[in-house]
């Protein structure tokens, strides 16, 4: 993928004197008393920032915080602790501005916050008086806030069509290097795992991937309106019939192509839903009535352990059981340590899968984790990104 990097810009000197706007992602969680309970993601921004400071630039940086009202200011919605926090861990005072779009004073070596962008009038529409406003402010725009990638907002996408340079940040080149390497142009095979609760928030990925991977693991849920597909009892196990159909079609356009959906051989079951549930192993031949399915079974474990292995590109998305509760965590735990085995490209993302990577302790054997979210779920769709789409277009200027 082609795009302007910051990073080279800042290396040829074309960032010294400039006027320089970073969109971060510092949406971080806060508890009722305005305290920040988690500051990854501030911690996460601070290379670019460092990178336009040591460039000699004078460096804005914004992002949005919550789900404020536009055109409605109130305390909660402040990046004030965010502000603070950042100066904590560059050592140095961090001022943050209001009301900044008709202007902002700032010099080289210097650093401002500016307020909420979401604040705004216009921000989600993309409106083009807001969009070229925040454009007039720099010379050169830079886009580090993956998380944001797939919305095409005025601090996201119009500010990127009208600041003279549009580029991508350390964070978010990054993110686009490990999709390009394991989507556009992988090493095979290409085994993708999706798992989760239900088919129908994950159908269009499933569909998508079918078209490209060697392997289509399905587990969750998913498994499971896949297992019905194959025309396997599953008891009273969470499951869509009505997209049975739908699996049914992801497993024959996958055979069309030699590939495969590998169905689970055995499963563990418990009669309710709970941490402490005695958990038994069955053949997924013989699910009882009253049985719900809340792990894939050692057998069917270690197949997909091999396959993983063997891989030249893995793609994550989510655990293959209830791996939050002890009895059911035994696949989640297998399919991780295999992926941290295996020689292959991985790329994980998702809530629950960062989770688990974290719950293994992996997180230094996965290729590249994702700390998209919603984005990373649109490019498994084979979706272009707004914000990819756009800094490509500015590559000739």
């Amino acid at each position: 993928m082609n795009f302007i990097r910051f990073q080279d810009l800042c290396q040829q000197g074309r960032a010294k004197n400039q006027r320089v706007f970073i969109r971060a992602d510092l949406n971080v969680p806060q508890n009722d008393a305005g305290h920040i309970t988690e500051d990854t993601r501030i911690r996460a921004s601070l290379p670019c920032i460092q990178m336009a400071l040591d460039a000699g630039a004078a460096v804005m940086v914004t992002s949005h915080l919550g789900r404020p009202t536009e055109g409605e200011m109130k305390p909660q919605d402040s990046l004030a602790p965010v502000a603070q926090r950042m100066g904590q861990l560059l050592g140095r005072d961090v001022p943050l501005v209001a009301n900044w779009t008709d202007g902002v004073s700032v010099a080289p070596g210097q650093l401002v916050m500016l307020e909420n962008v979401r604040v705004n009038k216009g921000e989600k529409k993309n409106s083009e008086a807001l969009a070229r406003k925040m454009a007039a402010l720099c010379d050169i725009f830079v886009h580090d806030a993956f998380g944001t990638a797939h919305r095409a907002e005025a601090s996201t996408y119009g500010i990127a069509q009208y600041a003279p340079i549009a580029c991508a940040g350390p964070l978010l080149a990054a993110e686009m290097d490990a999709i390009g390497k394991a989507l556009q142009n992988p090493k095979r095979p290409l085994v993708a795992i999706v798992a989760g609760s239900k088919v129908s928030t994950k159908l269009t990925i499933l569909q998508s991937l079918a078209k490209n991977v060697d392997q289509l693991i399905v587990g969750g849920g998913i498994a499971n309106t896949f297992m019905l597909a194959e025309g396997l009892k599953i008891g009273k196990s969470l499951a869509e019939p009505d997209l049975v159909q739908e699996a049914k079609a992801v497993i024959q356009a996958m055979k069309q192509r030699g590939a495969a959906v590998p169905i689970p051989l055995d499963v563990v079951t418990a009669k309710e839903f709970k941490a402490d549930a005695k958990s038994e192993i069955k053949a997924a031949s013989a699910v009882a009535d009253d049985d719900l399915i809340l792990d894939i079974g050692p057998q069917t474990a270690r197949q997909l352990a091999e396959q993983l292995k063997a891989a030249g590109t893995i793609v994550w998305n989510g655990p293959v059981g209830v791996f939050e509760f002890a009895p059911f965590e035994g696949g989640t735990r297998e399919i991780a340590r295999a992926i941290a085995q295996s020689g292959a490209f991985s790329i994980a993302g998702g809530g629950d899968t960062l989770a688990a990577i974290a719950k293994y302790g992996i997180d230094k054997q996965v290729g590249y984790i994702s700390t998209g979210g919603g984005a990373f779920l649109e490019v498994l769709e084979g979706k272009t990104l707004p914000a990819f789409e756009i800094l490509a277009q500015r590559v000739g200027d």
